[in-house]
């Protein structure tokens, strides 16, 4: 079966990859908007880690939309949110089974029962979170023995996730300030391999 994995290249989705290229055949999907071209970065990643890679771009309605709950909200929690779901649902038009990197203890995104039913109802597809038992601590350890990482703050790390867009796109309609207000400090990370 084909798994249409979310992708940003950090180590969440490349742990997810790792654990279900056993099952499936997995493609990393990373949704964009085609504000920037950080989706490269995962591209890159996507071929270090040796998986087929596709980009889908989002229509810009759906940036507009995150970006405008997150200057409501002053947070990104809601944006990020929306995106997330709108990037699996576009993914569920191409493949079998969808799957994510969200983990057991994530604030954002998270997928709720009742929306993973409904992704699978209404698309006839299989949606996967296989870190979704998973703390941090035991991730962590599993990257440290499968996976090469860089880290460091969310600004300075090139990868293929939402935030760089969605940062971007804030930039452009409210200036710097609202971006630093939105978004708190916060390390990212991105793989460049396997260990």
């Amino acid at each position: 079966m084909e798994c249409g994995l979310l992708f940003s290249a950090g180590k969440d989705s490349s742990l997810s990859a790792l654990l279900l290229e056993d099952f499936y055949q997995v493609t990393l999907v990373t949704a964009h908007f085609g504000f920037t071209d950080d989706w490269t970065y995962a591209r890159e990643a996507a071929e270090a880690l040796g998986f087929p890679f596709v980009a889908i771009e989002l229509d810009a309605e759906v940036a507009d939309e995150a970006v405008e709950r997150m200057h409501e909200d002053g947070f990104p929690r809601a944006g990020i949110q929306t995106i997330h779901e709108a990037a699996l649902e576009a993914a569920a038009v191409e493949y079998d089974v969808i799957a994510d990197g969200t983990r057991r203890d994530d604030r954002v995104p998270t997928i709720s029962r009742a929306v993973a039913q409904s992704l699978e109802d209404r698309h006839g597809v299989d949606y996967v979170a296989p870190l979704s038992g998973f703390g941090r601590g035991a991730i962590d350890r599993l990257v440290d023995s499968h996976l090469t990482v860089e880290s460091g703050p969310s600004e300075t790390i090139q990868k293929g996730d939402y935030e760089t867009e969605l940062r971007e796109r804030i930039r452009n309609r409210w200036g710097e300030d609202a971006v630093a207000e939105i978004f708190p400090d916060h390390e990212q990370t991105r793989v460049t391999g396997r260990a």
